[in-house]
């Protein structure tokens, strides 16, 4: 046995699936499959959306973990997307985790892809790709926000890495294109056209026929060091500030008053 097999450590998997249907006026679940560390839960709502929440189990990811997310939501529904808690990212041997989220989202309908914050702890490695592909009338909001390390034990993580390509298409063409790439370069961190050296940032994408509407209801509530820009039917905001509490405070108004539902998830608040 090779010394490399001796030192192999144990890594997480995980495959989670949930697909919808919609009938009588209210969104249902169709498929639902869990395999490894990724669990979906279904809580009761008051509504016709339905909501599903997103569980690592591993309690984490750390370097060589992979966990995949996979949505279908059907023409007509409406579905909202959550994370159970802020996914903690640790440090890494060596190896990136890596996350992939693929959604469609049929003719008609809604989809809100929500999760909490995810905080980098020094030394992590996290390579994550979204992936939606929207109906010609289908619409979708989406968040992902970053802390560089835990504030309470004056943590920057100076040194984490993070890859994140989003790809959004609608009906197979390409609509919009982003990439992050985050390093442990000063200029990077400090550099007053790109982190200036806050401790968190956020970008919110609305993709919908209705995008100059929804600027218009977001753009009163752009405080900090925050901004909105409008190109067709793509409204995004990015945000950045120098702690999670800080950026808390400047996007949750604005996924509110952005979602299907008009308001957060209640894990958010909990």
């Amino acid at each position: 046995m090779t010394a490399l097999a001796l030192h192999r450590h144990q890594r997480a998997r995980g495959i989670g699936r949930v697909g919808t249907k919609y009938l009588d006026g209210r969104t249902r679940l169709a498929t639902l499959y869990q395999e490894g560390c990724a669990k979906i839960r279904l809580p009761h709502t008051h509504d016709a959306d339905l909501q599903a929440v997103l569980i690592n189990t591993a309690g984490g990811l750390t370097g060589g973990d992979e966990v995949s997310w996979q949505v279908d939501a059907a023409p007509g529904a409406r579905l909202v997307l959550t994370t159970q808690a802020c996914e903690r990212v640790y440090r890494s041997l060596g190896d990136d985790a890596r996350v992939r989220t693929d959604i469609r989202v049929g003719a008609g309908a809604r989809l809100d892809w929500l999760p909490q914050e995810t905080i980098l702890f020094e030394g992590a490695r996290l390579d994550r790709r979204l992936e939606v592909d929207l109906a010609p009338d289908a619409s979708l909001l989406a968040i992902e926000a970053v802390l560089l390390g835990r504030e309470a034990m004056g943590e920057a993580a100076r040194h984490a890495v993070l890859r994140d390509n989003w790809r959004i298409r609608r009906d197979g063409r390409l609509l919009h294109a982003e990439a992050t790439r985050l390093g442990g370069a000063d200029l990077e961190r400090d550099g007053l056209s790109l982190l200036a050296g806050a401790g968190a940032f956020a970008t919110l994408l609305y993709v919908g026929s209705d995008a100059e509407r929804m600027l218009e209801r977001a753009r009163p509530l752009l405080t900090g060091q925050s901004g909105a820009s409008l190109v067709g039917e793509r409204l995004v905001v990015r945000a950045i500030a120098p702690s999670g509490l800080a950026l808390r405070r400047i996007i949750t108004p604005i996924i509110a008053r952005l979602s299907g539902a008009g308001t957060l998830p209640r894990l958010w608040t909990s």
